[in-house]
């Protein structure tokens, strides 16, 4: 760590020690029981909300995500002053990205800016634009898909990935709800679980899916797949499964969205910035699969005395298809 980065770590400790008597703006901070994200998972929630945030708190968090370490050396005042904002937007950004107050945040960008100065990846990276190369797209996409991975992986909550992973293992029937890109995720899920001896299907038609979230009982699992938490016909199902007493799990990009009061089980993506190019439907993709990956891994793992063998005979049974 250089000295000046040292140096604003220094003063950002004394200062939000201050700060901490007199952060008043939007009431007495409440202290959750969580621990703040660290700096990296910082950096991926600041991704994954800012598309969501009122336009003033998108302004604070693209400042802070641009240039954690001039940030972390401003007082909420001088942060809002750089933003156009209010103290008040400062707090309330820095709450929702998951920190008490302000000064935790800034403790956490010096934390960031430091570790980005010893060669960490980048906070943001740049749009794809029309006029850009193929060399450029692909640099592009490989480093935004790359960040999505990292991002997804740092905000993961493993607890809640366990738990998702003995409700699959104990399932006598999974069904997955998903629209668009997101089915085509759930397809993934349901094929995975199928080859390993699994009873599991993914539904794309909500009436089908509604249909038959009515048929699950406690012991069945449902997975609903949104990343913006807010698909209605994604969710209705997963609260029918739910009302029916069966274990529900979200893999969303929104833990705070409408599916969240449906799921006992919440496992967060992050996802790359929109862009005209690039919508969200694309960039979510990965960091979706990425989470399925993990659930389909640890089910086998745990399940692979009955796993192995299924998993070999689907493999027989169409080797002949893959014959040159």
């Amino acid at each position: 760590m250089s000295t000046s980065v040292k140096e604003t770590f220094r003063k950002t400790v004394r200062e939000t020690d201050h700060e901490a008597v007199n952060e008043t703006v939007d009431g007495p901070a409440k202290r959750p029981a969580p621990a703040p994200p660290a700096p990296a998972a910082l950096a991926a929630k600041v991704r994954t909300l800012g598309p969501t945030m009122t336009r003033s708190m998108q302004r604070v968090a693209e400042a802070v995500a641009g240039d954690p370490a001039g940030c972390a050396a401003l007082t909420v005042t001088g942060l809002a002053e750089r933003t156009g904002t209010s103290e008040a937007t400062v707090v309330r950004t820095s709450r929702l990205l998951g920190y008490p107050g302000y000064r935790d945040l800034r403790l956490a960008l010096a934390a960031l800016a430091a570790q980005q100065e010893a060669g960490g990846a980048p906070a943001v990276t740049a749009d794809i634009a029309v006029d850009d190369s193929l060399i450029d797209v692909v640099a592009k996409l490989a480093q935004e898909e790359q960040q999505c991975l990292a991002d997804t992986a740092d905000g993961l909550d493993v607890s809640q990935l366990e738990a998702a992973v003995a409700a699959l293992c104990g399932a006598r029937r999974i069904d997955v709800y998903g629209n668009g890109a997101s089915h085509l995720v759930g397809q993934d899920l349901a094929q995975k679980l199928l080859r390993i001896g699994l009873i599991a299907q993914a539904h794309s038609d909500p009436h089908l899916a509604v249909t038959n979230a009515v048929q699950l009982r406690t012991g069945d699992v449902a997975v609903a797949i949104t990343h913006s938490g807010r698909t209605t016909d994604v969710i209705e199902p997963l609260r029918v499964a739910f009302d029916n007493g069966a274990t529900t799990i979200a893999v969303t990009g929104r833990p705070d969205g409408e599916v969240a009061a449906y799921a006992d089980h919440i496992l967060t993506t992050s996802t790359a910035r929109e862009s005209e190019l690039r919508p969200a439907a694309m960039s979510s993709r990965t960091s979706q699969l990425l989470v399925v990956d993990c659930l389909f891994i640890g089910v086998a793992q745990r399940t692979y005395e009955t796993a192995a063998p299924a998993l070999s005979a689907s493999y027989e049974a169409l080797a002949h298809r893959h014959q040159p």
